[in-house]
């Protein structure tokens, strides 16, 4: 974590590179990037909010394309890997049922939807992951794009409040 005052010192470049493990948005990292200098950390969440509101499908998959499968515990270096390693600790990978159970209901939603379900798994446990899966598998096309959304913007909001601090 670093102090906003030495966010809003760095290049726009730096400051960009910063925040992309939040979301693989580069729009909205560079916007929040170019917002510098920011007042306070309020300001620069507040900021990081509105612009949130604007995202929609093509974000979404766009930022779908660096999220792994819930229960699968991502593979390699890149901060998004270790981010959502660190996201992912609850899911109990011990217990063969439930990760079988995830593994089955993450593979009739993506045959539904096309694409890997979303959750904020960090504070939830993999039967409440497992639950909300199962749950959300009978949504519409519409309430689940909006959900995932809804999703995204509380994995990224947490993460941006991860990195920035007073």
């Amino acid at each position: 974590m670093i102090a906003l005052n030495h966010f809003n010192q760095l290049s726009g470049p730096e400051a960009a590179a910063l925040l992309a493990p939040c979301v693989a948005i580069p729009g909205w990292a560079n916007a929040l990037a170019d917002g510098r200098p920011w007042r306070t950390r309020s300001d620069l969440l507040h900021a990081a909010k509105y612009l949130m509101q604007a995202w929609g499908e093509t974000e979404l998959t766009q930022a779908l394309s660096a999220h792994p499968r819930i229960g699968e515990k991502p593979t390699g270096e890149q901060a998004h890997a270790a981010l959502s390693r660190q996201e992912q600790g609850d899911v109990n990978e011990r217990d063969a049922r439930l990760a079988q159970a995830l593994r089955e209901g993450n593979a009739r939603y993506e045959a539904r939807f096309g694409r890997v379900f979303l959750i904020r798994a960090k504070g939830r446990s993999g039967e409440d992951i497992l639950q909300a899966l199962s749950r959300r598998s009978g949504n519409s096309e519409r309430e689940e794009v909006q959900e995932a959304l809804a999703q995204l913007r509380e994995i990224t909001l947490l993460r941006l409040e991860g990195v920035i601090g007073e």
